[in-house]
């Protein structure tokens, strides 16, 4: 039954091949299509690259592409589909469009997600006539090689179908978790937002450099975050510690409800991030590659030591 599940993945970008590449090589068939022609024609290369990364062989990297049809519309690629994800760019009013249309194309029984970091699943949702089959699945970048996806449902949601899409990604090697309210930002990015949002407060007020926040956080407790969750060192190191400690850092944390205006002062003055060569911290040509291939070395050794987190 697996193996002739039909996945549609609407979108060819950085997460939708990565989303198409994991069900791929998983077995199933997966069509995927996108409205940029250069992103479609290149799905293969990017899959086989991606792959190459994971350390596949070329019989595996070909059986994948064997299960990949490269589809020229949407109506094209979700006719048949079982499974429908969406993966278009992080904009309100285009996933609303997209989920429009294949509302309109898509089997009357198909699950349909949205692959959204933060936005609410509702408002992309909240317009269908079918609002109780669509779901939001939160993947992390690179998908294919980071094993949790958060499985949202939002008030309308009908759990047999969301329990249906959890068995799908626990099948296909993922670790699934269940949101069970829809909220911005779902698990993973609030609590990572949380921590960014604190290490842009450091460096604002001088406190330190953008380099001693990333060491600090490299070389201490984010050592052990891939073996170790918040509550559970919260449990280890006991719950009147944690109070304590609490009590005493707490009220000095950045509390504000907005984005740093320090964001804003880098924006002004060209800082945008990596690819410009600036951004918190300075970057030379060649860096921007060399820290997406240190990431996926690191993330292949952690699949090799780690235990199966999914069992």
């Amino acid at each position: 039954m697996a193996d002739t599940q039909r996945i549609a993945v609407v979108g060819a970008g950085l997460m939708g091949h990565g989303i198409a590449l994991t069900f791929a090589h998983a077995g199933r068939r997966v069509s995927i299509t996108d409205p940029a022609e250069e992103a479609l024609r290149s799905v293969a290369c990017r899959v086989s690259q991606s792959m190459s990364l994971l350390g596949a062989d070329s019989l595996e990297i070909a059986s994948a592409l064997d299960n990949i049809e490269i589809c020229d519309t949407l109506p094209a690629a979700v006719t048949g589909a079982e499974f429908v994800f969406e993966a278009a760019p992080e904009k309100l009013e285009l996933k609303q469009a997209i989920f429009a249309e294949i509302e309109a194309y898509a089997p009357a029984s198909a699950i349909l997600a949205s692959n959204t970091s933060v936005i609410q699943i509702s408002r992309i949702i909240g317009g269908l006539k079918t609002r109780d089959r669509a779901l939001g699945t939160h993947w992390w970048n690179p998908p294919h090689m980071i094993p949790l996806v958060e499985v949202v449902k939002t008030e309308w949601t009908d759990k047999a179908r969301a329990k249906s899409m959890f068995d799908l990604l626990a099948d296909t090697g993922k670790m699934p978790v269940m949101v069970e309210r829809d909220v911005p930002g779902f698990i993973g990015n609030r609590l990572q937002h949380a921590l960014w949002r604190e290490a842009v407060s450091l460096v604002e007020k001088g406190i330190c450099t953008a380099e001693a926040v990333d060491d600090v956080v490299k070389a201490s407790f984010g050592r052990r975050l891939a073996v170790l969750g918040p509550l559970e060192n919260a449990d280890l190191v006991g719950i009147e510690l944690t109070r304590d400690i609490h009590s005493e850092v707490l009220h000095d944390l950045e509390t504000s409800g907005k984005p740093s205006s320090y964001l804003d002062e880098l924006l002004d003055r060209g800082r945008t991030g990596m690819s410009a060569g600036a951004g918190f911290r300075e970057w030379k040509n060649g860096d921007l590659d060399a820290v997406k291939a240190r990431v996926a070395d690191h993330l292949r050794k952690l699949e090799t030591i780690l235990p199966n987190q999914a069992d």
